[in-house]
């Protein structure tokens, strides 16, 4: 049954100045045997995920707050990485100094416009391609920030980047910053409710990951970590199948990538792992 928002307008002294900004760290996990499928493996990425590509993807998050684009500065490097920055401000401004306060969390669409409103907000992508000289284990992170001011969350652009990158990992934040204030001078701190920033993600994405919570409610963060909870090899090999690989070289194999994500999704160094 779809939840129904709770209709509450509350007159502004002055404009909805919160500050929103959700932040992902996007991992992709790839083993490569030989250096040069390694250097294959890292052109791809490179590639995959360029400046151009990356600019379309902000496009289209822009659409799904409801923002225009004022500027954008995007860059590929040598050897590899690329990053844009995107100026954005408020779209159809409709603003009667009033905000409508939501009591539901549901997850954002996949790519159709919102209009919001939103007054010199960013949002940026970096990207680190890098790989282990003698591991054989490659990696590609995907840093992505995006921060509105006004009544619409950057939470409704979850689904989009999600399903656009497709990671194996993925490190998320939202933050609240700030406050509004009524035409009677009280404070509001938060204008939409949140629980946690899994409810703004469709059932099929909660389906296919691991995820930790770590909320600090009465300062209005939140922090979700995910990781894939299916392990298929050949999902994470390059270059190479599963089927052209002896028992004890998959073995190894699954090993080392095994341990390279746990030690992502934790955020610390695994001494000795058997998996």
């Amino acid at each position: 049954m779809k939840i129904k928002p709770i209709n509450k307008k509350l007159k502004l002294y002055g404009f909805n100045n919160l500050t929103k900004t959700l932040s992902f760290n996007f991992y992709d996990i790839c083993y490569a045997l030989t250096p040069e499928q390694r250097q294959e493996y890292i052109e791809y990425i490179d590639e995959e995920y360029n400046a151009d590509r990356l600019v379309h993807i902000l496009n289209t998050v822009a659409k799904i707050i409801g923002a225009n684009v004022l500027n954008i500065a995007n860059q590929d490097y040598e050897p590899q990485g690329a990053s844009v920055t995107m100026l954005v401000a408020e779209n159809q401004v409709i603003c009667d100094d009033s905000i409508k306060i939501y009591d539901n969390e549901s997850p954002g669409p996949a790519s159709e416009a919102i209009v919001g409103h939103l007054d010199k907000s960013h949002i940026t992508v970096h990207t680190y391609p890098e790989s282990h000289p003698d591991r054989g284990i490659s990696t590609f992170r995907a840093d992505i920030d995006v921060s509105t001011c006004g009544e619409i969350s950057p939470l409704k652009t979850l689904n989009y980047l999600i399903t656009s990158f497709e990671p194996d990992i993925a490190i998320i934040d939202y933050r609240v910053r700030g406050f509004t204030r009524d035409v009677n001078g009280k404070k509001y701190f938060l204008d939409h409710k949140i629980n946690s920033i899994q409810n703004f993600m469709t059932g099929k994405t909660r389906q296919m990951y691991q995820m930790i919570d770590v909320n600090v409610y009465q300062e209005n963060i939140f922090h979700t970590k995910m990781i894939l909870k299916e392990f298929d090899l050949d999902h994470y090999l390059f270059g190479v199948a599963k089927k052209d690989l002896q028992s004890l070289e998959k073995k190894k194999i699954k090993q080392r990538i095994k341990k390279e994500m746990l030690e992502i999704y934790y955020g610390r160094n695994i001494a000795k792992f058997k998996g």
